[in-house]
């Protein structure tokens, strides 16, 4: 697709982006703004009690980082005006209903809003279930049902992982989950049931008087038990797929799209070759391996590593948006990789 076509489409637009301190949301922000100007509107959630915080969290973590240096070199003195009039930091996190967000300014939101991404997520492999549930899941559904309620809605854009379809080999398909489907082909999967087991497993930790630590490891076993059950390698991709399936299964008329990346590592070329937010997936394997601390690392001659760039995500990300700008009910899944 044409860049103008692109650009064209951004303008005007108001755009909601969950997890925005995340490595993603950052570096597509950035590009939304510098790409097109003249969005109407970027509202940014950040997990945060009130819109003071959020605003400081956003300088802080956002606006200072060398990410956003191409914005201040371009705009100098202007920056501060610029992001008064077209950023809005907002207080809340996707674990609760509503996303937190206090109700008179949800109520504004929902009349303008035209375009949401969901990129909030907790990434760890072995994240405690109950975390993983609350963000990966219940987070997804919450989104959902503040899509809903945005009356100019164009449609929602989740971030997933290709990691949903597991360990599978051969041709796996772009289509959508199932609601309750698993990957031994033999079982069942009820997201009620997972919730229920994890708060009875919550409520036994508690009559025990369990310390924080022994809580936060049965939890984590109990994910990776319950993932490795249905046939997927973790807690992180078992619970993105149930997120996944939750939203297409309760999504009616909605334009749902499902992006599903593989490993994200640092940028490539814009808006500068090799940026990263900390040491992330892959990177701490380069990083041991250029320090001398890791000598070998297993693979082979003809591997290929599922990794791509961050941008080319974000550019994924915004091609998507302009290629479904006419309204359809049919959920799109797209897997995005570049190898290595």
């Amino acid at each position: 697709m044409e860049s103008c076509c692109i650009e064209e489409f951004l303008e005007g637009k108001t755009i909601f982006i969950t997890g925005a301190t995340g490595y993603l949301a950052k570096i597509l922000s950035k590009k939304i703004l510098r790409f097109q100007p003249n969005v109407k509107k970027l509202y940014l959630l950040m997990r945060a009690p009130y819109s003071n915080s959020a605003k400081q969290h956003f300088n802080k973590e956002v606006i200072k980082t060398d990410l956003f240096g191409v914005l201040r070199e371009k705009l100098g003195a202007n920056l501060h005006g610029f992001l008064e009039d077209e950023v809005f930091p907002v207080a809340g996190d996707i674990a609760c209903d509503s996303l937190g967000i206090n109700s008179e300014l949800k109520d504004e939101m929902c009349r303008e809003i035209g375009i949401i991404v969901n990129s909030a997520a907790t990434t760890r492999f072995d994240e405690r279930y109950d975390t993983a549930i609350s963000t990966n899941v219940l987070g997804a559904m919450h989104v959902l049902k503040f899509a809903k309620q945005c009356s100019k809605l164009m449609m929602l854009l989740h971030v997933s992982t290709a990691y949903v379809c597991g360990e599978k080999e051969g041709l796996i398909l772009e289509k959508p989950l199932s609601y309750g489907e698993t990957l031994n082909g033999s079982s069942h999967l009820e997201i009620d049931v997972e919730k229920k087991l994890v708060e009875a497993a919550l409520k036994d930790l508690q009559d025990r008087n369990a310390r924080e630590k022994e809580v936060t490891l049965a939890m984590r076993a109990l994910g990776i038990e319950r993932a490795r059950l249905h046939r997927w390698p973790n807690t992180y991709s078992f619970t993105k797929s149930m997120g996944e399936m939750l939203l297409v299964h309760l999504k009616e008329d909605l334009q749902l799209i499902i992006l599903q990346p593989t490993i994200i590592s640092s940028t490539y070329k814009e808006p500068f070759p090799g940026w990263i937010k900390g040491m992330r997936t892959m990177n701490t394997f380069i990083v041991s391996y250029g320090k001398g601390k890791q000598e070998d690392a297993m693979g082979g001659r003809e591997t290929i590593t599922d990794v791509i760039p961050a941008e080319m995500v974000v550019n994924s990300i915004i091609a998507a948006m302009a290629v479904h700008r006419n309204p359809s009910s049919r959920t799109a899944v797209y897997h995005i990789s570049v190898g290595l």
